[in-house]
């Protein structure tokens, strides 16, 4: 049975500013496909497992995420730790103002990674005159995912 979705919604205040604050030992880069793709999906696979995610195969989502007419390379965002270079936080969004995914590794969880990646999501959209960003989470996701997105101001649309 398939966990039960939560659609949530923020409304984007155009005179709010939208700051990330990046944890320490994090650095956002602009997401590289060439370099950053495989990465991203296995951290998005370990992150998503423990709440009832599938593993996916990079060979089956790169190809269909990139087909997607929503995907746009600079609305994925990616956070490496500094010591390591590796993934530490990964968000990618449609066009439309949807968050599509978005997973911060065990060891950076609890740190502020995950709301700097919302934040800069939200940036970005407002930057582009899209003011309700919209994503859903899994009610019983582990994680307390829902409780974080209440955090950022998300409620249900209605």
């Amino acid at each position: 049975m398939a966990p039960t979705a939560i659609h949530l919604r923020k409304h984007i205040d155009p005179a709010e500013h939208y700051e990330p604050c990046w944890p320490q030992g994090v650095r956002p880069t602009r997401f590289d496909p060439h370099h950053h793709a495989r990465a991203a999906r296995a951290l998005l696979n370990i992150a998503y497992t423990p709440g009832g995610g599938d593993v996916i195969a990079f060979q089956d989502w790169w190809p269909a995420l990139t087909a997607d007419p929503e995907y746009r390379p600079d609305l994925c965002f990616i956070a490496l730790d500094a010591a390591t270079g590796e993934p530490a936080g990964f968000a990618q969004c449609w066009s439309l103002g949807f968050v599509k995914d978005i997973a911060v590794t065990a060891r950076w969880r609890g740190r502020g990674l995950g709301r700097a990646l919302m934040l800069q999501v939200f940036a970005t959209f407002q930057a582009r005159g899209i003011y309700e960003i919209d994503l859903k989470v899994a009610a019983d996701n582990p994680s307390g995912a829902a409780r974080f997105y209440a955090g950022l101001g998300m409620v249900e649309p209605g």
